[in-house]
């Protein structure tokens, strides 16, 4: 069975869906690996480390396309999903709920299709979660972006000439990526308090040695997300948090809704009370974002506040951030390979059931086919 792995072409992606580690592994289980001719080059992994793993590489993407299984980070376009050999698996960030596109293409072309970010949120694929392991780098560098945009310390300093008190950070939104955030903006100094509709992350907020902050709305849902607030329930909490924003000097967004514009957390209200100078990061820009004057992928000033909303963050560490994935794509592929090499797909294991987008041409994950009857209505 041989695995291609090609040269990623969406714009800002900088990430490769296999490391020359994981391609060692994958040889040692008796799996040829082609690797397209500079896919590693922005995650600072040459060619040459991928032979020496092991692998081919190839200049021609035919022959990356035409493998029994390919691995991508950013859904393929419709022109590369046609290269793909009828009954071939593709595996890699699919957004079924979102791209009808991509899954009517790979169900033209009679592929097989795995969704990463449809990995159940089980303890068994905890291995293989790439949301996860990526929203850890996004959290992670947003902390970095609000300290470094904020032009003031983020610690208390003692200093002859007096004392500076610590900056005040609030991550909305606390699951992985808020959480790495809360960890990262504590390690730098910060003073920090963290929110979420969910009542049950208050402890983890906590354990991190941050405020939470209590609102007094709740929306726990399923799989780990929130679940969609009632128009009542978000007037309620939006004013709480118009009034409590203002209060801080740098504010981290990481508050989505899977298939569902993101929510409006920060008000123009709340921006225009925050102190001159203070710093709003908000990761949900590709989502439309949770800051209600955030302008996707750009960096603005509005009332002396600045809002940073990058696009694609984990894309900006790009080596640890493949890394990551490709460990996360060797826990998959490991359910997917019989002793002997071959494919083994088990459609009976709830990952492979859950994960599956399209099989054999046919869509049959329930959010990707609503998608699909939404675009074609």
């Amino acid at each position: 069975m041989r695995i291609g792995v090609p040269k990623e072409t969406a714009a800002g992606e900088h990430r490769v869906a296999l490391v020359p580690e994981v391609v060692g592994k994958l040889r040692a289980k008796g799996l040829d690996v082609v690797v397209q001719s500079g896919a590693g080059e922005d995650a600072l992994l040459t060619d040459e480390a991928f032979i020496d793993a092991g692998a081919e590489v190839s200049a021609d993407p035919a022959r990356v396309w035409g493998s029994d299984v390919v691995v991508t980070i950013a859904p393929p376009d419709p022109e590369q999903i046609r290269s793909l050999g009828s009954g071939s698996v593709l595996v890699g960030f699919l957004a079924p709920l979102t791209s009808s596109t991509t899954t009517r293409a790979l169900a033209d072309a009679g592929a097989t299709a795995f969704a990463m970010e449809a990995i159940p949120r089980i303890t068994r694929a905890q291995s293989m979660d790439a949301l996860s392991s990526q929203s850890n780098v996004a959290g992670y560098r947003a902390a970095l972006l609000g300290a470094e945009e904020m032009g003031r310390f983020y610690p208390m300093l003692m200093t002859a000439a007096g004392t500076i008190p610590p900056a005040k950070v609030l991550v909305l939104g606390v699951g992985v990526a808020g959480l790495q955030a809360l960890a990262t903006a504590k390690r730098l100094g910060a003073r920090t308090t963290g929110y979420d509709v969910r009542p049950e992350v208050a402890e983890q907020v906590e354990s991190l040695g941050a405020a939470w902050l209590d609102l007094g709305v709740e929306a726990a849902g399923e799989g780990g997300y929130a679940r969609e607030l009632t128009e009542q329930e978000r007037a309620q909490q939006q004013q709480a948090l118009t009034d409590a924003i203002k209060g801080f000097d740098v504010v981290i967004t990481t508050a989505l809704v899977p298939g569902r514009p993101a929510p409006r957390l920060v008000t123009a209200e709340a921006v225009e009370g925050m102190t001159p100078g203070s710093v709003i990061v908000d990761l949900a820009g590709e989502a439309g974002g949770n800051c209600e004057l955030t302008e996707p992928g750009q960096t603005v000033v509005r009332h002396d506040v600045k809002i940073v909303s990058p696009l694609n963050l984990p894309a900006a560490m790009a080596e640890h951030s493949s890394q990551l994935f490709a460990r996360n794509v060797l826990a998959l592929l490991e359910l997917f390979v019989a002793e002997d090499g071959s494919m083994q797909l088990d459609f009976e294991d709830e990952i492979v059931k859950g994960a599956c987008v399209v099989r054999e041409g046919q869509v049959v994950h329930e959010g990707a086919r609503a998608a699909l009857e939404a675009a074609a209505a």
